[in-house]
């Protein structure tokens, strides 16, 4: 009985273990895909940026009504 209740003890700990490995993994994971994301995010923003550094007043012009647009 006694022996028993140690095996079943030291399977819920290797469970507990398991379940907070595999937490700890999927929070890396979830912060290298936020860090990824962000990094896209950022190109695409510079790539903005950068375009509206060289043709800013083009860029305005585009969305100014002409007539009766």
């Amino acid at each position: 009985m006694v022996r028993e209740q140690k095996q079943a003890s030291v399977q819920q700990d290797n469970i507990v273990q398991q379940n907070e490995q595999d937490t700890q993994l999927a929070r890396n994971n979830s912060q290298g895909k936020v860090e990824e994301e962000t990094l896209a995010l950022d190109s695409v923003l510079d790539d903005i940026e950068s375009v509206l550094e060289t043709n800013a007043q083009e860029y305005v012009n585009s969305f100014v009504q002409k007539g009766g647009e």
